[in-house]
């Protein structure tokens, strides 16, 4: 094993994406390889050893990501990641803690969160679309999404048909790992037989692959096919809230809120493992009501 004064932080960092890659774990792998390349860019190519991260490095690290326009969201996504590697090579032993992040932001600052209404729903599933198109893909599975209360994308695209049985979808969340079961409800029976493909075991066409690899980067080409596609159908709506891969979950979360449904069952619904945690997550969709009931108060003035 390098020595602490020897161990350079690149080197490391590509040492952590190789063994995150063997282990299947292509996210967290593309988060390392995002965060080495901008780190890479600051140190203009140039690799350091462990012992030179220090606050005053870490802290123009920072001013170097501000002064590139990157929000603070964005400035604390590589703080966060280059503190996890930091601490990995803690507990190797490759150096010891100085506490080199505590003077920068590594939270994540709530930003503001759209959902539709159910009349907009309606009309999403009602829109005429070409079977089998590309638009008509996205609209199912938002609907589908709404209607498997808010399932994510990731989830969705990785949905096995052996998760449906009996009339119940059983998935585990990627995000948690929490199981969760569903009622396949007539329309959720419908949009899935739209999509039946017996040579691949995946629910929907957006990954074919059985190739870890392979199926992270089909689902990566997903989302962001799915994104583009929502914003497409936004603009034949009647709401001006665009359409984005969370809003269907938002959605059903502000549908079942106006339902009159218990915390604790729309908690359960969304998998959160708290209470608390849908109570913040509801909280962070009240400004939109408040400023469309500002908006109409308003428009007395004109």
């Amino acid at each position: 094993m390098a020595t602490r004064t020897t161990t350079s932080v690149l080197a490391f960092m590509n040492a952590q994406i190789k063994q995150l890659q063997q282990n299947n774990r292509f996210g967290t792998a593309l988060n390392y390889r995002k965060t080495m390349l901008s780190f890479t860019q600051y140190l203009a190519g140039k690799d350091i050893n462990f012992n030179k991260i220090s606050d005053n490095l870490i802290q123009n690290y920072n001013a170097y990501l501000l002064q590139r326009g990157m929000t603070r969201n964005t400035t604390s996504f590589y703080m966060r990641t280059l503190r996890a590697i930091y601490n990995k090579a803690i507990k190797q032993k490759l150096t010891s803690q100085s506490f080199p992040f505590s003077d920068v932001y590594t939270g994540i600052d709530r930003t503001r969160k759209r959902a539709i209404d159910e009349k907009t729903i309606s009309q999403l599933f009602k829109l005429h679309l070409t079977p089998n198109s590309p638009l008509a893909l996205a609209r199912d599975l938002f609907i589908f999404s709404y209607c498997t209360r808010g399932m994510a994308f990731a989830d969705m695209a990785y949905l096995k048909k052996s998760s449906l049985y009996n009339g119940y979808i059983s998935y585990s969340r990627r995000k948690t790992g929490q199981l969760l079961t569903i009622k396949a409800e007539p329309i959720i029976e419908e949009i899935i037989a739209r999509y039946n493909n017996s040579s691949t075991p995946y629910l929907f066409p957006i990954i074919t692959s059985t190739n870890p690899q392979i199926a992270y980067a089909q689902y990566q080409q997903g989302i962001n096919v799915y994104n583009r596609h929502l914003g497409t159908l936004s603009k034949m709506l009647s709401s001006s809230t665009k359409l984005t891969s969370y809003t269907a979950r938002h959605s059903w979360a502000t549908a079942a809120r106006n339902h009159n449904i218990p915390i604790s069952v729309i908690s359960a619904g969304m998998g959160h493992t708290s209470e608390q945690t849908t109570r913040i997550y509801l909280a962070s969709l009240e400004n939109s009501i408040i400023d469309d009931a500002n908006r109409g108060i308003l428009e007395g003035l004109k």
